[in-house]
């Protein structure tokens, strides 16, 4: 008898800790209160390290404001860039949130918010060199980031990149203007926004020339099953561009509003 009533405890102890678990696991799953965003923490001006080695820029504002209207924790975690869709999908990282351009082929990996910023792919050039259009790139060693829109860009224009004489990629865009300094590359083919900040640190070094490799839009990546995440995100972002905290933001960095 006193075997049975044993057993029998058991059998209720473990039913009740399973039941305890599942419990607690269904409410984890239901209520997110940390969100994991992975960025390049070279991209300056919309996320990078100050001095003081803290990750500052706009897009780190934009996310934090974001999180806290969602009333959750925000946690950045620099990546490589040229694996961003793989840290996403693998879910060790919420969102891709760092200049991240829409393009076709992403669209086809990842979900996005709407575009909150439009963006040129420039070709910048030190000062007083004879490179004035996408012509004078022939013959010619240009330089980019690996895993950037700006290869995207490049790849759209085979007309041109043909003409090179080498296409050299590299981790960032602070390591490729230094290569542009120094002499190792001719040009450098990247976003805008970036390459201007840079450029304004070191006036009279660079110059941008006027043709570009084309126009596009800045948003923010998740996982295509984040559907939920994504309409918080959306509607924090719009509640943003409605109340003026996303222009505050934009004059802080840019120095005028820029969102669309």
């Amino acid at each position: 008898m006193k075997k049975w009533v044993a057993v029998a405890m058991t059998v209720l102890m473990s039913g009740l800790l399973l039941a305890g678990c599942g419990s607690s696991s269904s409410a984890g799953d239901a209520v997110q209160q940390k969100i994991v965003i992975g960025l390049d923490d070279t991209f300056a001006p919309m996320g990078f390290r100050d001095d003081g080695g803290n990750l500052v820029g706009f897009d780190v504002d934009m996310a934090k404001e974001v999180a806290s209207r969602l009333d959750m924790e925000v946690e950045f975690k620099p990546i490589d860039w040229n694996s961003k869709e793989v840290e996403l999908n693998s879910k060790k990282i919420d969102m891709i949130w760092n200049g991240l351009t829409i393009t076709k082929e992403r669209l086809e990996k990842i979900a996005f918010s709407k575009p909150y910023m439009a963006n040129r792919q420039i070709v910048v050039v030190l000062s007083g060199s004879d490179i004035k259009t996408k012509a004078d790139l022939a013959g010619k060693v240009v330089g980019t980031q690996e895993g950037s829109s700006s290869v995207d860009a490049l790849n759209a224009e085979p007309e041109v990149t043909g003409t090179f004489k080498e296409l050299r990629t590299y981790a960032d865009f602070v390591a490729v203007l230094n290569e542009l300094s120094i002499g190792r590359v001719e040009a450098v083919v990247g976003d805008e926004v970036v390459l201007k900040y840079y450029m304004n640190k070191k006036p009279g070094t660079f110059a941008a020339i006027e043709d570009n490799f084309g126009e596009e839009e800045y948003g923010v990546g998740l996982r295509k099953d984040d559907t939920e995440l994504l309409g918080k995100l959306q509607g924090a972002l719009d509640a943003m561009k409605a109340d003026g905290k996303s222009a505050e933001i934009s004059k802080k960095w840019f120095g005028e509003d820029i969102v669309k």
